[in-house]
């Protein structure tokens, strides 16, 4: 099995991990406690001094309230991103998880102190808070926090339910989220005679023989099938709690929280997925019977779904040279994004390597103001992979350019936060494919980023139409796994259309999926970025004035201003059904070029 993962290539050996000193360089380092103790006792002073009171301060007072809610929220913040980025890592260590649980429950009873002070907020009258705000220019720097944070009031409990939920939270969603964690992390998958982590298996499934791609896949399945009591059992507890907490604020769908969280209305979101769901069969239909006409099969296997062309090899990019790629990328775009970005590599601020007991997939984590983002991989050599370097920094840069703002103004919400990401994926892709020749890799490089955007737009958009199925009927009792298993087939059935054979072995195939378990509805946020980037990515092709000094202001507004403020300053409108249409024609477009080579 030459080239692949499944032998040990020098490439991936000895890739860079986190230096996470910056935020404590042990867990029993001294100043982490000191820092835990000093945030009880702010707390504690905090509530006696503010608890039952916000009504009645100035608008002045009520500045400087923030500014001290603001302080002591980074100062937690800053622990809980040191424990939380410790444990991504070393998911399946006794005593991390021990630490990373004890500063959760610790972290948890503090802030139970602060509660009050978002409840109190949110109970303020709408003439009480314009008063405050004209009263007080410097309360003024605050006003986008406020009103985000006012925004779901109608759906606040009791104080007293509040603090109980609250405190409850460690042994509810998040205990079961770190289950599912801890199981996946812990999970080994048999090729042959290699034993394989989650991340290697699932970079099998897109190996160049299609042998290893099939072995790979029935492994994933024999595996998850095996845990599918625990996984099941994961998913419809995650989802009762959901409709209970949603039931009592009075949510009237599942979606609601989340999109108000988002800051983006329930009628956006309809209309970006049915704009997906709707243009199906000329992107994900279309694109997989092309595929399968290339690959010589009537119909194509799961296991050949993300299956290289078969033009393409196994060849393994060095991490450096996708470093070197990525930064080229961003450079030819932005002298400014380039030395932002650099700062990663050259500070360690990135852990690379696919290893046991790590937590699997990638993410950006912004850690707080006065630090800087983290990055985690589990890089393997492929092209996706270095599209996913592109992709997390990203985050990174973003969040560094945010961070202007300050702890409470810095945080995005998930429908702006994949827009530097996309976009950092399209400046690579524009780099690799710009430099290529030769017509046999050129269409290589262009199915790859057809079946990135496909798994971007269309699939995400899939699982979210798999979440709908399954907070809407977990309400009328639990699900088996065969329940499960049908509402998954029946999205996929209906998203990639007929060019596959579906087999009972990808029924499972729903379990593996973390946002399910971590995030609730995150998923349509990479449809919403991806169509918003591709709508922006016209702009700057089109040689939009000022381009990229609006796009480095976009960066930095963090939560301050809402989508579509912000893809005003491009002359575009997200109200309009066709800023959609836009986004979803770019993926169809390259779809044509593909055609037209065949």
């Amino acid at each position: 099995m030459s080239n692949s993962v499944l032998q040990s290539d020098t490439a991936l050996q000895n890739l860079p991990e986190w230096d996470l000193t910056d935020l404590y360089p042990s867990p029993d380092d001294p100043q982490l406690q000191a820092d835990l103790d000093f945030a009880q006792q702010q707390a504690q002073h905090f509530e006696k001094k503010y608890k039952a009171k916000l009504s009645s301060l100035s608008g002045d007072g009520l500045f400087e309230a923030f500014q001290q809610y603001e302080s002591l929220s980074e100062h937690m913040g800053k622990v809980a991103s040191y424990a939380g980025l410790l444990y991504a890592t070393h998911c399946t260590s006794a005593e991390i998880g021990a630490f990373y649980q004890n500063m959760t429950d610790r972290l948890t009873a503090i802030s139970t102190h602060t509660l009050f002070f978002a409840l109190e907020l949110k109970q303020l009258s709408d003439k009480t808070v314009a008063e405050k705000l004209s009263a007080s220019p410097d309360l003024r720097y605050y006003k986008t926090v406020i009103n985000d944070a006012r925004i779901d009031r109608k759906y606040q409990l009791s104080d007293e339910v509040e603090t109980i939920l609250h405190a409850k939270s460690t042994t509810g969603a998040s205990a079961w989220q770190r289950l599912f964690s801890q199981t996946m992390a812990g999970l080994k998958f048999v090729v042959d005679d290699n034993t394989l982590n989650e991340s290697q298996v699932l970079a099998l499934m897109g190996d160049k023989d299609q042998k290893i791609r099939k072995k790979a896949t029935l492994a994933l399945s024999r595996v998850l099938q095996q845990n599918m009591p625990l996984l099941s059992l994961i998913t419809n507890t995650l989802a009762k709690d959901k409709a209970i907490c949603d039931e009592f604020r009075g949510y009237p769908r599942p979606v609601s929280a989340r999109n108000m969280s988002n800051l983006v209305e329930d009628e956006v979101v309809d209309a970006l997925v049915q704009s997906v769901n709707d243009a199906y069969p000329h992107i994900s239909h279309r694109y997989y019977r092309l595929k399968a006409k290339w690959m010589g099969v009537e119909k194509l296997h799961m296991w050949d779904r993300n299956a290289p062309l078969p033009a393409s090899d196994n060849t393994i990019t060095p991490y450096d040279a996708a470093v070197d790629i990525v930064l080229k990328s961003y450079g030819g775009f932005s002298r400014h994004l380039y030395t932002i970005a650099k700062r990663f590599f050259d500070n360690r601020w990135i852990d690379v390597g696919a290893k046991d007991g790590k937590r699997s997939g990638a993410f950006a984590h912004p850690c707080v103001p006065s630090v800087h983002p983290y990055l985690m991989l589990n890089y393997l050599g492929k092209n996706r992979d270095i599209m996913t370097l592109a992709h997390e920094l990203g985050h990174g840069v973003h969040q560094v350019l945010a961070s202007e703002q300050g702890y409470l103004k810095s945080q995005t919400p998930l429908t702006l936060a994949e827009t530097a990401s996309v976009f950092g994926e399209m400046l690579t892709f524009r780099t690799l494919i710009d430099g290529q020749t030769d017509p046999q890799k050129r269409r290589i490089l262009l199915a790859g980023k057809v079946e990135d955007m496909i798994n971007t737009v269309v699939r995400q958009i899939a699982f979210y139409q798999f979440e709908e199925l399954v907070h809407e009927n977990r309400k009328n009792g639990e699900l088996s796994a065969e329940q499960l298993g049908e509402y998954w087939l029946q999205v996929s059935k209906n998203s990639l259309g007929d060019a596959f054979e579906y087999g009972d072995y990808y029924k499972v195939f729903w379990a593996y999926i973390p946002h399910f378990v971590h995030a609730p509805f995150y998923v349509y946020a990479y449809a919403f970025g991806d169509c918003l980037v591709n709508a922006i990515y016209a702009q700057y092709q089109n040689g939009h004035d000022n381009f990229e000094q609006l796009y480095l202001d976009m960066l930095r507004a963090g939560g301050t201003k809402r989508h579509n403020a912000l893809v005003a300053d491009f002359g575009l409108n997200t109200a309009d059904p066709q800023f959609w249409q836009q986004g979803l024609s770019v993926i169809s477009g390259f779809i044509d070029e593909l055609e037209a080579t065949f």
